[in-house]
């Protein structure tokens, strides 16, 4: 039987389980998940956080990561400014990104969520509101979410993947893990 295991991955940690190349020792899966033979099955920037998926299925971890599978991914995301209604149906129908146009996302504006906080917290200007999004999409480019708020004028401040298809998040803390 597949293991598939859910991690919440805190804020500045790699989403791999070695650092190589690096000058300085960065923190990685290893620290957190000492289960042989998972990897991940995607990506999540070391400046994101949330839930990343681990597998020992490779079956199983190519149909969560590749695109064409369509998979949808929630996240939580945290924006500088509030978008304004041409903004967010930018956001619906597709962005222009330079690597080529996104799928339409579902995105909707939402309250401050009850997240745990973030170590180091972001940056705050007291000139310049800040709005929550919830904001679904099927594919998953370098960056991406992060891209199309900055390419609809509203740059992220804290991104927190809640959803892979149909494992959430819920209840796990930063750096812990449960089998799905």
């Amino acid at each position: 039987m597949p293991r598939l295991i859910l991690f919440n991955k805190p804020y500045d940690v790699l989403s791999q389980f070695t650092d190589r190349g690096s000058p300085t020792t960065r923190a990685t899966l290893s620290d957190f998940v000492a289960v042989p033979g998972v990897y991940p099955a995607g990506r999540l920037d070391r400046d994101s956080e949330g839930l990343l998926l681990l597998t020992d299925d490779g079956r199983l971890q190519a149909r969560i990561a590749d695109p064409r599978f369509k998979l949808s991914k929630t996240y939580l995301v945290q924006v500088e400014g509030v978008p304004d209604a041409a903004a967010l149906d930018a956001l619906r129908g597709g962005v222009l990104l330079n690597d080529g146009p996104t799928r339409p996302a579902e995105v909707e504006p939402i309250a401050a969520p009850e997240l745990w906080p973030r170590t180091p917290p972001i940056r705050v200007r007291k000139a310049i509101p800040d709005c929550w999004l919830r904001l679904t999409i099927r594919e998953g480019r370098n960056r991406q979410v992060r891209r199309m708020t900055a390419a609809v004028g509203h740059p992220t401040l804290r991104l927190v993947r809640w959803r892979i298809g149909d494992w959430t998040l819920n209840d796990l803390a930063p750096g812990a893990w449960r089998d799905a």
